[in-house]
C-alpha cells in the first residue's frame, strides 16, 4: 500500500494535525516505510504459535475453595444504614 502526499494531507486533516506543506513528502516517505515494515511482519509464519500477553510467565494466586453455608444475613446487614428481613433497604431510584 503506497501512501502519497494527498493521503497524508487527508489523514492530517482528519486527525486535525497542522503539518507544513514542506513536511508532507517526508511524512509520506516515513509512513511508506512503516507500511513496508508492517507488510514484512505479515509474511512471518505464526502457525502453531500460542498467543501471549506477556513474555514473563506468571500465575495468579488462587485461594482454596471452601464450602460454606452462605453468609449470615444478620451479620451481613448489621452495618447497613437500613435493613428489613435480612435485606438491604435502599432509596427508590426510579419513579
Amino acid at each position: 500500500m503506497a501512501i502519497d502526499a494527498a493521503t497524508v494531507r487527508k489523514v492530517a486533516r482528519l486527525a486535525r494535525i497542522a503539518e507544513p506543506e514542506e513536511r508532507i513528502e517526508a511524512l509520506a516517505q516515513e509512513l511508506n516505510g512503516i507500511m513496508t515494515w508492517i507488510e514484512q511482519l505479515a509474511e512471518v509464519d505464526t502457525d502453531g504459535v500460542e498467543p501471549l500477553t506477556s513474555v514473563v510467565g506468571s500465575a495468579l494466586p488462587l485461594r482454596d475453595d471452601v464450602v460454606t453455608m452462605g453468609g449470615d444475613a444478620a451479620l451481613v446487614t448489621a452495618n447497613a444504614p437500613k435493613s428489613k428481613d435480612g435485606f438491604f433497604v435502599v432509596p427508590k431510584v426510579v419513579e
